[in-house]
Order: structure tokens, then C-alpha cells, then sequence
């Protein structure tokens, strides 16, 4: 989730918690306040009947016309003395000439009269609908609320994508660098103090990778020079010992042809890991348009002959033309390593088909064994089966490849069959 909605989220969470808050507030402010002038007149007008009923003169007992009335009427004085205090409610007044009832505010209030004879006044008074008042009040916040939201939500959006220009700008400068090729100088002015600090150190972790990066070509250049160096003479030494006239025995010769095989081992798995290490360093920026259809039959005809004692047949099947610009180099390496797993995992007697469409390519062979672990395949030194003479990598530098390009590799097991499917981008 962006930042930006991220932050939109939480603010929409936080103004509909205060505005709801905010409207409870308001409500309960707005009945106390009206309650309290309602009151107040109650009060006036009872404090005028019980004056009158004290002074003695003739008031009425009852004006009940509507729910602005009143009511009198004489209590015993052991009823009276449990109501000592002005009781106020809300009630529903019902009123015949409406057969309805109205909303009124009630007062009744106990007080005692001449000789000791106790009455109990009920006061009326009309009253606001306080359901239609709470409903208009939801109604009012709610809209209010949506306007408000969507105010703050706009100047919002606008304001943090005017701030975070500078982040924006960063983020593109990143995805766009590539350590060891041309890159343009970060040129981004913002007055923001945390922004700028964020810039200064992208560029010296960048210029950190650089220097990573050309030491790292340095050691692998070394590397390939120092180890293949020694790796040959000593295969040349053990050549030559072999063709030492004086001869040597049965036992040696054996043991000679086994150091052979070894060192022949280690030349390709420095080949490889160093094939990998450049790779990952993006060290083949040489691209062209590479003719996949030739290349594959190309391959498989050359790996056919060097496997024949396997039985294993080859075919091709072009749905297709597939041509793609990248390495040459790393292309044949892709289609070589795939095509030579086939062979050498692929059981004797079966056949290898290859399926060329325009956007993507199959390989699949007769398993000699079950299904492979999806998860692990390309993994480094990860062999399902262990082959001699195999160094585990060669599925490895297909993914590296793969990733290297943006291409898709995929692995499946149907009717007993390895299936490798390489997607190009459309």
C-alpha cells in the first residue's frame, strides 16, 4: 500500500471517530440546554399556581385542553412525603381533540397548603421530538462528514504529493540505477531537511556499490587468471606422465586418470561459478538479436553426437520464430545448459522434444527418476539426482540468466516427463 493512501486510511478513521464523538457531544449538549429553558418555564408557572393556591384564592384543578395544561389535585400527606423533591420527565401527552399523543415536558411538584392539606401539582409543557431531532442531527453529520472527509482527503492528496516530490523523484532515480553502467547524477533540490539527508546517503551507498562492484570484477578477473593457470599445468604435468616413455604401471595410470578427472571437474566448476559471479555483476552489456530456433537445433544436433551412447533422440517442433536481443554468449549458455540437463538427467532410450513458439520455449525429457523438487532445482549445487561428472550449477546459471532478462522459467512433471518452459516478455 502506498504511503499516501496509508495515511488516507488512517485520517478517514480518525475524522470519523471525532465527528462522531463531536455529534454525541452536540446532541446531548443541545437536549440539555432546551430541557433547561423548558424547565425553567415550568417552573415560573408552577411557582404562580402554588402562589395562588397558597393565598387563597380559587384556581382551577385541571386545564388538560392540550399538553400545555396543568394538573391539581390533594395527595395524602403520607404520599406527599416520599415526594419531597420537583420531579421533571419526558413524557406523551395523549390529547383527544388529536386522539394523539404530543411530546411534552413534565413537572410535578409536591407542596403543602392551608391546614395541613397536601396537593401535588403537574405542570405540561410542549417539547421538541427528540427521535426527530436525533435524526435530523445524523442525517446533518453525515453529510457533513462526507463533505468534510472529502475537503481534507483532497487538499490532503494534493499536499503530500507536492511534499513528497522529492521521495518520488529518489524512487525513480533507484529503479533506474545499475551498478557498473552510466547512470545520471542525482539532481533532486527539495528544502525539506529529511529529504535531503535521504539523498546524500543513497549517493554514498551508491558510490560504495561502485567501488564494491569494481573490486569484485577485479578479484573475479584475478581469480580466473590465477586458479586456471595452475589447473592447466598440472593437467599438462599428469600428460606428460602419461606419455613418459619409460612407462608406468596399470595401478598409477589409474590413479593418474582419476586426478585427470577431478582437475577437468574443478575447471568447469570455476568456469561456471565464475560465469555466475559475472552474471550477477551484469558483466555481458553486449546485446544483439539472437535467432533462438537456429541456436536450439544447433545445440541439441551438437549434444546428440557427444551422448549417442545413450540412445537418446532429439526433435524439434517450431510453432514459431524466436528471436530475442540479448548476449549471445548467455543465450547459448540458457538454451546449452538446458538442452545438456535433458541428456544427462533424461533416462536412456527416451527422446528430448523442444517446442519453439514466438514468445517462449519448452524442453521436456523421459525421467529417469520421479518428479524434481520444484522449490530447490535452481538452487546452487542442488541435484536431484546425483550425475557424475555434473556440478550442479547448470539449472542455476539458466535462473540467473533468466532473472538477468526478466524471463519466467518454469518446471513440471506430466506422464512421467521433466518439462521446462522459458517465457519471453510479449
Amino acid at each position: 500500500m502506498k504511503l499516501v493512501y496509508r495515511i488516507l486510511l488512517h485520517l478517514s478513521w480518525v475524522l470519523t471517530l471525532l465527528l462522531a464523538g463531536w455529534a454525541a457531544l452536540f446532541y446531548f449538549t443541545l437536549i440539555d440546554e432546551v430541557n433547561d429553558e423548558v424547565d425553567d418555564a415550568l417552573e415560573s408557572r408552577a411557582e404562580v399556581i402554588v402562589k395562588r393556591v397558597l393565598s387563597g384564592r380559587e384556581v382551577a384543578t385541571s386545564a388538560p385542553t392540550d399538553n400545555t395544561g396543568y394538573i391539581l389535585r390533594e395527595i395524602p400527606a403520607e404520599q406527599a412525603r416520599g415526594r419531597s423533591q420537583d420531579r421533571y420527565s419526558d413524557e406523551e401527552i395523549f390529547i383527544p381533540e388529536r386522539d394523539d399523543r404530543e411530546p411534552a415536558r413534565v413537572l410535578r411538584k409536591t407542596f403543602r397548603g392551608a391546614g395541613e392539606r397536601w396537593y401535588e401539582l403537574t405542570v405540561m409543557s410542549p417539547s421538541i421530538e427528540k427521535e426527530d431531532l436525533l435524526e435530523a442531527i445524523f442525517y446533518g453529520i453525515l453529510y457533513l462528514y462526507l463533505c468534510l472527509l472529502l475537503s481534507v482527503l483532497l487538499v490532503t492528496v494534493v499536499l503530500l504529493y507536492r511534499t513528497m516530490r522529492p521521495l518520488y523523484a529518489l524512487l525513480r532515480w533507484l529503479d533506474a540505477y545499475t551498478v557498473g553502467s552510466r547512470n545520471p547524477p542525482l539532481k533532486i533540490e527539495t528544502s525539506v531537511t529529511e529529504f535531503r539527508r535521504l539523498n546524500e546517503a543513497a549517493e554514498r551507498y551508491a558510490a560504495r556499490a561502485e567501488s564494491l562492484f569494481e573490486r569484485q570484477k577485479q578479484f573475479i578477473g584475478n581469480a580466473s587468471h590465477e586458479m586456471q593457470t595452475p589447473l592447466a599445468v598440472c593437467r599438462n604435468r599428469l600428460e606428460m606422465l602419461v606419455d613418459d616413455p619409460r612407462g608406468l604401471s596399470e595401478e598409477q595410470l589409474g590413479e593418474i586418470a582419476k586426478v585427470q578427472h577431478t582437475l577437468d571437474y574443478l575447471v568447469r566448476l570455476n568456469r561456471s561459478l565464475l560465469l555466475l559471479s559475472k552474471i550477477d555483476n551484469g558483466q555481458f552489456p553486449e546485446t544483439e538479436e539472437v535467432d533462438f530456433n537456429a541456436l536450439i537445433r544447433r545445440t541439441g544436433e551438437d549434444l546428440e553426437e557427444i551422448y549417442a551412447y545413450r540412445g537418446i533422440r532429439f526433435s524439434v517442433q517450431e510453432q514459431g520464430t524466436l528471436r530475442v536481443r540479448m548476449n549471445p554468449s548467455l543465450a547459448g549458455s540458457l538454451v546449452g545448459n538446458l538442452v545438456k540437463n535433458a541428456f544427462v538427467h533424461g533416462a536412456e532410450g527416451g527422446e528430448i522434444r523442444v517446442r519453439i513458439a514466438s514468445h517462449r520455449f519448452e524442453i521436456d525429457n523421459d525421467a529417469a527418476a520421479g518428479a524434481l523438487d520444484a522449490g530447490h532445482i535452481f538452487e546452487r549445487f542442488y541435484q536431484g539426482t546425483k550425475k557424475k561428472g555434473s556440478t550442479g550449477l547448470g539449472l542455476a546459471i539458466v535462473d540467473a540468466v533468466c532473472r538477468l532478462y526478466g524471463l519466467r522459467i518454469e518446471y513440471a512433471f506430466r506422464d512421467g516427463r521433466h518439462l521446462f518452459t522459458v517465457n519471453f516478455p510479449e
